[in-house]
């Protein structure tokens, strides 16, 4: 039995695009609706995005081929929460 993600909140007054890689000029697959909070299946390097959490690098994978950037995400870390994807 897998293990569940733990799910993290977004950040409030936002709607994140959800992005179908780690960047922006990946096609927005949805829109998370405002006080989402998300699973954090792995994570891996893409743009750089700044957001309310600050400037980062780091893209978080929700569900396959699903990713929103780490700076919409309070995880309360400026680094890896969740393994690296592959």
């Amino acid at each position: 039995m897998a293990a569940t993600a733990t799910r993290y909140p977004v950040a409030p007054g936002y709607r994140v695009n959800v992005r179908s890689g780690p960047g922006t000029n990946y096609q927005i697959v949805r829109v998370l609706a405002y006080g989402a909070s998300v699973p954090i299946n792995c994570q891996k390097p893409g743009e750089w995005i700044s957001g309310p959490y600050g400037t980062t690098n780091l893209w978080d994978c929700i569900a396959n081929g699903q990713f929103v950037s780490d700076s919409y995400v309070h995880t309360g870390s400026d680094g890896y929460v969740a393994p690296h994807c592959s």
